[in-house]
């Protein structure tokens, strides 16, 4: 099995559908912050829907046009990162995340998604990658910034969510920005 450390206990590994009932039982912990932003949670709510979500992900896994990852803390499945939309062709991916509340703030998230996005464009060859991220959802826009993206733009009331509409920001790292940054990290 594969898996790639992220530090301090926690891992970085593929969420595939053998996994459904522990996605389920993490999705119930993670639930209320989850479905604070985004539809994931209110998509896995049984182990048939759990299954469903994460064989949709080994489809378009197969397919090369998105992945999903489990972030995995002390053998607990704790939150994950996705390519919700990879397209190799045009160069173009999309990373999205989620957490349950017990890991939070502890850099999780910003360590998966740079494991994700070294891949895709140092493996892949992907030119642009992008972050899209309620306004709303602060701690989400703190990791866009913490990866070094630039905010592109606002949609202003694009995505209804809860009975509201929300605004999405979209910010985007291309493939020399990641480069450069790389090579003065260290």
């Amino acid at each position: 099995m594969f898996a790639i450390p992220l530090g301090d206990g926690a891992e970085l590994r593929p969420l595939e559908p053998w996994r459904a009932e522990e996605f389920l039982a993490h999705m119930d912990r993670a639930r209320d912050l989850v479905d604070e932003h985004i539809k994931l949670a209110a998509a896995v709510t049984d182990p048939a829907s759990a299954r469903a979500l994460l064989t949709s992900y080994a489809e378009k896994q197969a397919a090369d046009s998105g992945r999903i990852y489990g972030i995995w803390l002390d053998s607990t499945l704790v939150g994950g990162v996705l390519f919700r939309l990879f397209d190799a062709t045009t160069g173009n991916c999309e990373v999205g995340c989620w957490l349950e509340p017990a890991a939070t703030g502890r850099g999780l998230v910003t360590r998966a998604a740079r494991v994700l996005i070294d891949w895709a464009v140092e493996e892949r060859g992907m030119h642009r990658v992008e972050w899209q991220v309620s306004s709303a959802n602060t701690a989400s826009v703190k990791v866009a910034r913490r990866l070094g993206m630039t905010r592109d733009g606002v949609l202003r009331e694009s995505y209804p969510h809860r009975g509201v509409r929300q605004d999405t920001e979209i910010w985007s790292l291309l493939a020399s920005e990641w480069r450069e940054r790389a090579g003065t990290d260290g």
